[in-house]
């Protein structure tokens, strides 16, 4: 286990298939409008606190094959589309609040 990943006591593969579930929940969430301000701010500051732990365990030379390098790279873009979404969730319930006022 990379020294990054001690305080959440995961190994890489674990840490990877969490933040996956915890993207999808996100997202559904989001897309059912559930989610108010705070709440999505949440969403932003956990996606990027996963982010920087992720990068921080790739970039720390602990030793790792392609295929565990390649599911860091798609748990990254899976937090990049996680975010996208979110934004675009906010962005249509901002103009649903427009059209509807």
């Amino acid at each position: 286990m990379p020294a990054g990943l001690a305080a959440v006591h995961m190994c890489i593969l674990h840490f990877t298939l969490f933040i996956e579930q915890e993207c999808a929940e996100m997202r559904r969430e989001t897309a059912l409008g559930k989610a108010n301000h705070e709440r999505q701010i949440e969403f932003m500051e956990t996606i990027a606190g996963r982010g920087e732990m992720i990068v921080h365990v790739a970039m720390s030379g602990f030793p790792m094959s392609d295929e565990l390098k390649a599911r860091i790279l798609s748990t990254l873009l899976t937090l990049m589309n996680c975010r996208e979404n979110m934004d675009r969730a906010a962005m249509r319930q901002s103009a649903l609040r427009r059209f509807a006022g």
